[in-house]
């Protein structure tokens, strides 16, 4: 029997905020444990949540990015659960007034375009962290408190490759608006997959398993694949799929059971006390859709308009740190698809991503510039541009270098037509070769060109030169 595979995702994404939900406590990973608390992130008796105006904010730009309709009366409810990482014994998450429903994005499918809705977005408090050291536990309350949205899609994703792209968009959407680092290793991001199959053909869903905490975009795919040959073996067998919580195991490449789920949890939600309703004013809800910054669409868009390629456009919008760098260079540039090459190529590989997003490095857009306008040009040559780059990482000026270094380009047509000559001369085999159709022998006498001028012969003169010349020795 064929089975298709359906697929919903939830994802808890924190806020890049400087405090908590509802304490003034820092947030900062990782700080020494259990210094970035205060008596309401641990529940002490008496204290009161005070909610965190700019975690709204940051709610509110995800909401409109993801095209979700705002719910302008923000109301929280009291999730009663008593576990260790949960101090006050209950959480403040928002189970009945979501700030954002019924939304969509759109990704790119090796199937074609998918439109993926999502359900709803929600404003929550993160828990603490454990950590289980042979027979003890300890807990870190340093992340309680934290500000966090849960993102629900609807089941609308068949494969594994299409829940990797979604949640690749959907973080790429989110770090563009700077509402969080989406550091999946620093559990900034984490995902709960969904996963269940059904006879081709049918509508009812099959019995769901839900894969936790999945912390990297490629470990999706892994996860979602496995679970899915998981499940095909139990029902080719006549067995049935126990509704349950499992969780990734990247050394045994397979999902491994957390615990059964025989039943819903009664959370016993109500409103939550301490935080009456509270309404927000158009005009911020308007003030906050009207800045909301380029989005990796529009970026994508407007690189079309440059002339770049989808391959390149593809390499820099999915790195936005990298696509910032590469928008700071391109002002007074001669040649955009030059300058997207080298951050592509040589930047991305000589600085680090922490460096990129940080922009802490030596290197000068200016001096970058001028290298890759004179590459244009056809002042220097790609080599010598290879030479002159290390130096540029340091700090140095390009003029400087190009003085240092003694780095010329040699264009005149006379001296270049010696060298041909003299290459051609020395390499009488290649000459046939060439004549004989092997097309690496015209390679190999640019090299041996290039090796005689010591690199400065310009190459796109020098090899029409030495095709002309070639024609004339045809045998």
């Amino acid at each position: 029997m064929n089975y298709e595979t359906v697929i919903g995702i939830e994802i808890h994404c924190e806020l890049k905020t400087k405090s908590k939900m509802f304490s003034g406590a820092p947030v900062s990973y990782g700080a020494q444990p259990n210094t970035c608390v205060n008596e309401i992130d641990l529940g002490h008796p008496g204290t009161l949540p005070s909610l965190n105006k700019e975690a709204v904010r940051k709610a509110l730009q995800a909401c409109m990015a993801l095209n979700l309709e705002i719910d302008p009366l923000v109301r929280f409810d009291r999730k009663n659960y008593y576990y260790a990482d949960l101090p006050k014994g209950f959480q403040i998450t928002q189970q009945f007034h979501p700030i954002g429903s019924s939304g969509y994005i759109d990704i790119d499918t090796a199937e074609g375009p998918l439109r993926v809705r999502i359900n709803r977005l929600h404003m929550e408090e993160d828990t603490a962290k454990q950590y289980h050291v042979e027979e003890e536990s300890w807990i870190d309350f340093n992340r309680a408190g934290t500000p966090l949205v849960e993102i629900v899609s609807e089941a609308d994703m068949r494969t594994a490759s299409q829940a990797m792209a979604y949640v690749d968009k959907l973080r790429n959407i989110l770090m563009y608006l700077d509402v969080t680092d989406g550091k999946m290793e620093e559990g900034s991001l984490r995902c709960d997959i969904n996963i269940s199959l059904r006879p081709e053909g049918t509508e009812a869903f099959g019995t769901k398993t839900e894969i936790k905490n999945i912390n990297s975009i490629s470990n999706i795919e892994k996860a979602v694949s496995s679970e899915i040959i998981r499940q095909k073996a139990l029902l080719e067998a006549g067995e049935e799929v126990q509704q349950a919580t499992r969780r990734y195991d990247d050394v045994a490449k397979d999902t491994v059971m957390m615990r059964l789920k025989e039943g819903s949890v009664d959370y016993k939600y109500f409103p939550e006390p301490n935080i009456p309703p509270i309404q927000l004013s158009q005009v911020w809800i308007d003030e906050i859709r009207n800045s909301l910054p380029e989005l990796p669409e529009a970026r994508s868009q407007r690189y079309k308009t440059l002339g770049l390629n989808e391959y390149d456009i593809k390499q820099l919008v999915q790195n936005k740190a990298l696509s910032d760098f590469f928008d700071a260079l391109i002002p007074s540039i001669k040649n955009v698809k030059l300058a997207a090459n080298w951050c592509c190529g040589d930047i991305l590989s000589a600085l680090s991503q922490k460096q990129l997003e940080e922009k802490n490095y030596q290197l000068k857009l200016s001096e970058l510039r001028e290298m890759i306008n004179a590459l244009h040009d056809q002042a220097i040559s790609s080599k010598q541009a290879k030479d002159i780059f290390p130096h540029l990482l340091k700090g140095e000026n390009y003029a400087y270098i190009v003085d240092e270094l003694k780095i010329v380009m040699v264009s005149e047509h006379s001296s270049l037509l010696k060298l041909v000559e003299e290459t051609l001369d020395e390499n009488p085999q290649s000459i046939l070769d060439y004549h004989g159709g092997k097309d690496r022998a015209l390679g190999f006498l640019v090299g041996q060109l290039m090796k005689k001028s010591k690199g400065q012969a310009n190459p796109a003169i020098s090899n029409q030169l030495l095709k002309t010349e070639l024609d004339k020795r045809k045998p």
